[in-house]
């Protein structure tokens, strides 16, 4: 039988950053993602859980999400997954299509680049942890080094296809709230309510 996996959202104090845990209730597996500067905190609530930590994962290569890697990489003493094209030296790369084994449960890996070359979003089916691709009510830069806005209106119009009633755990509290689902978002969004291309563009760039 396939275990339903849990997100825990974890904010932080210091920045408008989300980390995350998703975990196996059954066998108290557990991933982290994106520790950005403060990985206490992350480490904090895999010990109030009691979790098992197996791997550490990171949506993108970005400082402010990846800042925290090494001590929780060290704590736990667990690899690092991540999709090459950001995360080099990762012991675990990721591509479009990878999966992700967390106790009874599993995690797809889908690549969705355009705010950084390497940007991935976690998926466990019913819940995304998107990353700087997809905020709650916005979508990330397309104007930084790497960035690609192309992609990224490519990589957003994939999203747009996943149930409605799919979670959207946001790599920053940017929003009006602090998550959403996909339903939301086709409502609320303006930057999944653009017709086409350029209108994103405009929208986007501007």
């Amino acid at each position: 039988m396939v275990a339903e996996l849990e997100v825990v959202q974890i904010p932080l104090s210091r920045v408008d950053n989300f980390s995350y845990l998703i975990y196996c209730p059954s066998s108290k597996e557990a991933v982290a993602i994106d520790p950005s500067v403060e990985p206490q905190r992350t480490l904090d609530e895999v010990a109030s859980r009691g979790l098992k930590l197996i791997a550490l994962l990171n949506t993108h290569g970005h400082q402010d999400h990846i800042a925290g890697n090494r001590e929780v990489l060290e704590a736990a003493d667990i690899p690092l997954a991540g999709h090459e094209a950001d995360l080099p030296n990762a012991d675990i790369p990721l591509a479009d299509g990878s999966v992700i084994n967390v106790g009874q449960g599993s995690i797809d890996v889908l690549h969705t680049p355009g705010h950084t070359p390497g940007g991935v979003v976690f998926s466990t089916g019913d819940a995304i942890v998107t990353g700087d691709t997809l905020f709650v009510s916005r979508c990330g830069r397309a104007d930084l080094a790497g960035s690609n806005v192309e992609d990224l209106y490519d990589s957003l119009q994939r999203l747009k296809q996943l149930p409605p009633e799919t979670k959207v755990y946001p790599g920053h509290d940017y929003g009006p709230q602090p998550n959403s689902t996909i339903g939301w978002e086709l409502e609320n969004n303006e930057f999944l309510r653009c017709a086409d291309l350029e209108s994103f563009i405009r929208l986007r760039m501007g």
